[in-house]
């Protein structure tokens, strides 16, 4: 079996090492180089190509991959292609798809708003009609989708068959856990938005001036337009990370400070609690709390610390990738 992920993003990565380890021919593709510096399989680098001839190109590389491919597993809700024109081209190829959705390209203002979650927001390009018309099209074509967690499948029930929750993973060889310091150290608090709107950087940001402002000794840093690696070295120095304040669920931030063994805060929906495997390790927070929870893990270096080691312990359990790949490999074959 020959699988080819594709078109951008750092998750594919790993997925396709793993499945490599289990004798799955996996390629990570991505079309077009990025500002964090991913290292996938192969890069196509279409921004080098003069934009009046990509779209030929892209079909040379359709063409070539057909040949080389069985399985096309899609992230971000898209193909090769804009219009995604391709799906009909690899459906008369006889090819197996699959799309993984990993938040935005399916999130709904109005459906997020009804989890009775006054905070969250949306990416304002991805309309509900767009974002309508995009699983629709990926639908007729696409039977069966993967998402991260139980947040966001309701946003993709009614438009796919099958459907598959498979949580964010990663290669734990790739992060020795360094737990949040001693007593006597000045703790470091990390933030990473890819988004700042999304992420609630603004209460992020007013919480540590508020802190700093009444006398709390700590140090704070924005992780922002950095390489995914210069980013990763500076969550592993970190103490406390701080994900998300708006989307009501932790993402691959969290999981990856997790798995360094950092304490994390993070806005969990109250709804959303009951449906993870275990007690989750995670110090939750809302735009209102946020200054409260902060204050608690840096005054508290023992919780902070026993916080950290219990976030370990839970990507081990539930985000370890060699646990998890076999859940796509099960996909595959129902394809």
């Amino acid at each position: 079996m020959n699988v080819l992920h594709l078109p951008y993003g750092a998750a594919m990565i790993d997925i396709c090492s793993a499945l490599r380890q289990k004798g799955i021919q996996a390629t990570s593709c991505h079309l077009y180089s990025n500002r964090y510096n991913f290292k996938p399989d192969i890069c196509m680098n279409l921004q080098n190509v003069q934009k009046g001839k990509r779209e030929n190109k892209i079909h040379e590389i359709i063409k070539d991959a057909i040949k080389d491919y069985d399985v096309f597993h899609f992230h971000f809700g898209e193909t090769f292609l804009p219009d995604k024109s391709d799906l009909e081209i690899l459906k008369k190829a006889n090819k197996k798809l699959v799309v993984h959705h990993h938040g935005s390209e399916v999130r709904t203002l109005t459906m997020a708003r009804s989890f009775n979650n006054p905070y969250v927001l949306v990416k304002p390009q991805w309309t509900e009609d767009l974002i309508h018309k995009n699983l629709t099209l990926l639908s007729n074509y696409i039977d069966h989708a993967i998402v991260q967690d139980h947040e966001l499948e309701p946003y993709i029930r009614n438009y796919y068959k099958n459907i598959h929750v498979i949580p964010n993973a990663v290669n734990l060889d790739d992060f020795s856990p360094i737990y949040p310091k001693n007593p006597n150290s000045i703790p470091l608090v990390v933030h990473a938005p890819t988004s700042r709107d999304l992420k609630g950087t603004e209460f992020v940001l007013n919480a540590v001036e508020q802190l700093k402002n009444s006398g709390l000794r700590f140090n704070f840093k924005l992780i922002e337009q950095m390489s995914f690696q210069e980013a990763k070295n500076l969550m592993e120095k970190a103490d406390i990370v701080i994900d998300q304040l708006r989307i009501g669920a932790y993402g691959f931030v969290s999981t990856e400070a997790m798995a360094y063994g950092k304490a994390v805060i993070c806005y969990i929906r109250d709804d959303l609690m009951k449906k993870y495997p275990e007690v989750l390790p995670v110090a939750n927070a809302t735009p209102k709390t946020i200054r409260g929870v902060l204050e608690n893990l840096i005054t508290d270096p023992k919780k902070c610390r026993e916080l950290g080691m219990n976030s370990r312990k839970y990507v081990e359990k539930n985000h370890n990738i060699q646990k998890s790949v076999e859940k796509y490999i099960n996909i595959y074959n129902q394809l």
